[in-house]
């Protein structure tokens, strides 16, 4: 077979299966809180796509909320509307599919579904040809991608003050000695000022050159979150993740205007149309798409072409199982320095991943191969596709439920 002739036998290539498996796994004793609520589980939907003679790809999404109704909107809606297209035209189905929904899935469930079988689309095709999806997006600047750690959330016994600081300091340690550069704190439970004083205590732990980055998970009004962003000053935070409910464009300016923090958000924003109110807006400094739920491989790309036009960084947020993960570290492979340097490292012009460190098996036990650190690095994943390998053994121990 010549070359022209298998090309030709790729694009021909159809859909031949769509199945969704909703995870869900207690947390027991491991619960814990952001300013919103508790986490006593952790969830997700995956879906599979096979295509003709077997070859599947893997997406996520319903990592937010509950998983059943994406999965719902996959199994009886969209599912039925790409059998038998080609694999290799995922921007097409992508396209097509939001055409079909937009009167009444503009956000939400619906794009969520969307970006699970348009990143499991990309999957797909990049298995076919052989190649990395990020190679399909256009090529990698990065082969590793420094993490940054999520965690110090509120533990359950938060009401606890003085014994919920103590175990705030040795959490900091932990990761500051495990080669974390930067370290994502969670606030918006409890006073400014309580607060403000674990941040000090954060800051006290992990010493004067380590990064803190923090997330108030829309707590604030605006005021309030300009109040909160003048004592983030005195601790070098290097942003100020979601200060405001996501609705409040007029507030998410406000404070941007009053300080010096740069302001970060759109993880609960959804495909261009969304960040390109952000942007017009000028209300972030650094947007955070979640690949699992803005719209998949397909939107991010042009998420991130808009973010570039506009000077604002793209650091994408990253919540799920280990499929999330490789889907984040193949889109953040592709992004460009910005703005431009011959050592965009020195000048802190590098995007970085988001590492959660509470207890998460979907993303720690899922894969075949599993993510490990190394000095604070993730390697992107060199395979085919996303470049990661699902064990199905032990998807199905974790599958609340599964739609075939």
């Amino acid at each position: 077979m010549n070359v022209l002739t298998q090309a030709a036998s790729h694009t021909s290539l159809k859909i031949e299966r769509v199945d969704t498996f909703i995870l869900q796994l207690p947390l027991a004793d491991q619960t814990f809180y952001s300013s919103q609520a508790a986490f006593p589980i952790r969830n997700s939907l995956l879906v599979r796509i096979t295509a003709e003679g077997g070859l599947v790809g893997w997406g996520e999404g319903g990592q937010y909320g509950p998983a059943e109704p994406v999965a719902a909107c996959i199994d009886h809606v969209l599912a039925p509307k790409i059998l038998g297209k080609p694999v290799s035209s995922p921007i097409k189905t992508s396209e097509e599919l939001y055409a079909f929904s937009r009167d009444f899935g503009q956000k939400g469930t619906y794009v969520e579904a969307l970006s699970a079988i348009d990143i499991a689309l990309w999957d797909l095709w990049g298995q076919v040809l052989g190649v990395p999806v990020s190679e399909l997006l256009g090529g990698a600047f990065r082969s590793e991608v420094t993490a940054y750690a999520t965690g110090c959330y509120y533990p359950e016994s938060f009401k606890n003050y003085d014994a919920l600081l103590e175990a705030l300091e040795a959490e900091a340690s932990t990761y500051a000695s495990a080669g974390f550069s930067a370290l994502k704190v969670k606030i918006g439970l409890l006073s400014v000022e309580q607060d403000a004083e674990r941040l000090a205590v954060v800051r006290n732990a992990i010493g004067p050159d380590k990064k803190i980055l923090v997330d108030a998970n829309h707590a604030y009004n605006a005021a309030t979150a300009i109040r909160m962003a003048r004592e983030l000053e005195r601790f070098d935070v290097r942003f100020f993740e979601e200060p405001v409910v996501p609705e409040d464009r007029a507030g998410y300016r406000r404070v941007r205007d009053a300080t010096d923090v740069p302001i970060a958000g759109g993880e609960a924003e959804f495909t261009r149309f969304g960040f390109r109110d952000l942007f017009v807006g000028e209300c972030i400094d650094i947007a955070q798409p979640d690949v699992c739920c803005c719209g998949g491989f397909s939107e991010y790309l042009k998420i991130q072409a808009l973010a570039s036009t506009f000077g604002v960084r793209v650091i994408p947020h990253v919540w799920g199982s280990g499929v999330a993960v490789a889907a984040a570290l193949q889109a953040i492979a592709t992004i460009p320095p910005l703005p431009h340097t011959a050592n965009p490292v020195a000048l802190q012009n590098e995007p970085v991943v988001e590492y959660d460190r509470k207890h998460n098996p979907l993303r720690d036990d899922l894969l075949e191969s599993n993510f490990s650190l190394k000095d604070g690095r993730l390697a992107v994943p060199t395979g085919p596709g996303l470049g990661v390998t699902v064990d199905e053994d032990v998807l199905n121990k974790f599958a609340k439920k599964v739609s075939k």
